[in-house]
């Protein structure tokens, strides 16, 4: 039987899933510019059939409906059903083409026919990436491409650093991150990506650096994410009675990074490409 990501079903259908669901509009505010630049490097044409893998709460996935039109069509696929509620409920625009969403495992999902493939920070969680993009081409056509971004090493990405730096002096001694278990940072090594990618049977693996400010929201909302998401969450999860002395701390942080756009913090990303040969 395929070996499956047990762990991350459950994770992103309890609290994770529930609380992205709950910030979707300011997640993708915050996250829509780096979305953006791999959809440019994707370059989705009219009348192609897309798989968006780890569609979320399906920004994305309406944004690539679009670029097919009526004539092409977009699967969503995620093992969030919190987040596939909001998906599906999203309107889409006048002259997209077909939009589903699939509640499945990328690793094992059954799946062909695709022209490309994309995904906007939904790749880093399997417990096989190489059998999971491995599964991932058997859905691409021959020729077909893949197009993804995925976060740089955690250090390069102020938007998370900042905040979890300050809270530290006033936290237990975290433990110490894996750098390849499944999380944000687990495609952080080019290398790593790229053997990950070429094992799986991809071709013409390219991965090019971007780095810009996210974010976009005011200093009490982008707080209020950084409270709930990513390590400072989960940190503050395990030790709920730092959370009001954090709060003075937090605010300093964010109001450092404030302007006319809101909060904008610098984040480093990669932009991967790749094709099925």
């Amino acid at each position: 039987m395929p070996e499956s990501n047990a762990d991350q079903v459950d994770y992103w259908n309890a609290q994770a899933g529930e609380t992205w669901a709950r910030f979707q509009d300011r997640l993708d505010r915050q996250l829509d510019p780096l979305g953006q630049a791999a959809i440019a490097a994707l370059k989705p044409d009219a009348g192609e059939r897309i798989l968006d893998i780890g569609c979320g709460c399906g920004h994305s996935s309406v944004e690539l409906a679009a670029r097919v039109g009526p004539s092409g069509s977009v699967m969503g696929l995620d093992v969030s059903r919190p987040m596939l509620e909001v998906a599906r409920a999203r309107p889409a625009a006048a002259g997209s083409g077909a939009l589903e969403f699939l509640e499945a495992d990328a690793q094992t999902a059954d799946l062909s026919g695709f022209d490309a493939i994309y995904s906007r920070f939904g790749v880093m969680f399997f417990n096989n990436p190489p059998a999971a993009f491995a599964n991932m081409r058997k859905a691409l056509k021959l020729g077909g491409r893949m197009a993804f971004v995925c976060w740089r090493p955690y250090g390069e990405n102020p938007w998370m650093k900042a905040p979890m730096e300050a809270a530290e002096p006033y936290l237990p001694p975290q433990p110490p991150r894996d750098p390849v278990a499944p999380g944000p940072f687990a495609f952080a090594d080019p290398e790593r990506v790229r053997g990950i990618l070429e094992g799986a049977g991809f071709t013409d693996v390219r991965l090019d650096p971007l780095d810009t400010a996210i974010g976009g929201s005011n200093v009490e909302q982008s707080m209020e994410m950084a409270f709930r998401i990513g390590p400072l969450g989960a940190a503050l999860r395990e030790n709920p009675q730092v959370a009001d002395t954090l709060k003075a701390v937090l605010r300093g942080v964010f109001e450092r990074f404030d302007g006319p756009d809101g909060v904008l913090i610098p984040s480093a990303t990669w932009i991967v490409q790749a094709r099925n040969p």
